[in-house]
């Protein structure tokens, strides 16, 4: 197979190492991918919203398979556009991209099938959200209706905190995605992640995850894209996880397909877990970054076969083969992060990691110049290991990242502490 991945982070490095592990991929094209995706496949400058140009170029480079990474491509109808031409793709319709691309679409859902979430209301204009935070008071949870790429959620601990959230949404600081504003209940437990397959038909779960969403040690400080992950979540239980497909992800499945835009791709339901009961915190249309990369280093060469049978809608034939291991990802970010930070500082000493099926430095934000790789981004690299148990994964994770001199990035010192 000639395959095409859409992206350039870290997620699509590591989806990109999964699929050529498999003996099915004949060659393996990434756009734009990144200093260390292009060690390993051919990178492609091209632009990934248009999904005009995208099917073009599958139709001029004979691609049997389109792996989209990101949520703009598909909220772009990137997706719809390779259907059209006739080109087989994994992620779902712009319609059905909805259920990231909108909170409130995603709440319209989740009340019409009666699935556990938070309670909340919609805005379009600032008055009367700010009337309903005075009215509520805090905590509450302030969300930018739109695509804000991980960073338009505010946890707000204090009435002025929520004032000043919306303050800034309806001001323009997340862009168009900020012109709505959904504020939730903040829901008590422990978050994780479970990543569900849908081909429009089946449901089949492929495993489960826990980020690190906070820039500081003990989960403090300021949201990120995620500072680190591992996997398996040890409170998404078997149990957890079959109440999660009941109640919330099948009915949600149901509710799409009932409504003309039956969903195919891969789901991330973020879960708030208490007392054993998940609620929905969110729905998101692709893999998690970086929860994707300790699930892409456990899954291994069949990720490929399972993402080739949800996009042929064969996934009642699939099944997934876990082995009883773990894996661990640490982000290492520049120093700054999640504000402003520095670009085009030189990272050294990745020549020299180790790269097998246990040891992993995905590439985030880098390029490659005059021989060296420079940091290009806030999220630079994913230190990522497997291990026997959680505690061996994350030493090893920790190896990769000592090997590395980088001065102006940083890195949390505590991943996997919730599981250990």
């Amino acid at each position: 197979m000639n395959i095409l991945i859409l992206g350039g982070g870290g997620r699509e490095h590591a989806l990109a190492w999964a699929t050529l592990q498999n003996p099915k991929c004949d060659k393996l094209i990434v756009a734009p991918g990144n200093a260390g995706i292009a060690q390993i496949a051919e990178c492609a400058s091209l632009n990934i919203e248009d999904g005009g140009a995208v099917a073009e170029f599958s139709s001029e480079n004979a691609i049997d398979l389109v792996i989209v990474g990101p949520e703009a491509p598909l909220a772009a109808g990137v997706a719809d556009r390779l259907r059209e031409a006739g080109i087989l793709v994994f992620g779902p319709s712009a319609a059905a991209a909805r259920l990231e691309a909108s909170k409130s679409f995603t709440k319209e859902i989740c009340a019409a099938v009666d699935a556990p979430t938070a309670g909340y209301a919609h805005f379009t204009e600032l008055a009367p959200a700010k009337d309903y935070i005075q009215a509520q008071g805090a905590p509450l949870v302030v969300k930018a209706d739109g695509l804000a790429a991980g960073k338009g959620v505010i946890i707000a601990e204090t009435t002025d905190e929520a004032l000043a959230a919306v303050d800034d949404m309806f001001g323009g600081a997340f862009g168009g995605a900020g012109a709505e504003v959904v504020i939730e209940e903040f829901m008590t437990g422990e978050e994780a992640s479970f990543f569900v397959l849908v081909d429009g038909e089946t449901c089949l779960p492929i495993g489960t995850a826990q980020d690190h969403k906070r820039v500081g040690e003990g989960d403090t400080g300021l949201n990120t894209g995620g500072m680190g992950a591992y996997s398996p979540a040890p409170i998404l239980s078997d149990e957890v996880a079959q109440k999660a497909l009941d109640e919330i992800v099948r009915p949600t499945m149901a509710e799409m397909a009932r409504r003309g835009m039956p969903y195919q791709g891969v789901l991330y339901a973020g879960l708030m877990i208490e007392n054993g009961q998940p609620r929905l915190v969110e729905y998101n249309v692709r893999f998690g970054d970086p929860e994707c990369q300790v699930l892409m280093l456990r899954l291994g060469a069949q990720a490929l076969d399972l993402m080739h049978a949800c996009a042929e809608g064969r996934l009642d034939e699939a099944k997934v083969t876990w082995a009883d291991d773990h894996a661990l990802t640490v982000v290492m970010a520049a120093t700054g992060y999640p504000g402003t930070y520095e670009k085009g500082t030189e990272i050294q000493g990745l020549g020299d990691l180790p790269e097998d099926s246990f040891n992993m430095m995905f590439h985030a934000g880098t390029k490659a110049e005059d021989g060296k790789v420079l940091a290009t981004g806030g999220r630079v690299l994913n230190a990522t290991a497997r291990g026997a148990t959680l505690a061996e994964a994350q030493q090893r994770a920790y190896v990769l990242v000592d090997g590395t001199t980088w001065p102006e990035g940083f890195v949390r010192r505590d991943i996997g502490w919730r599981a250990l």
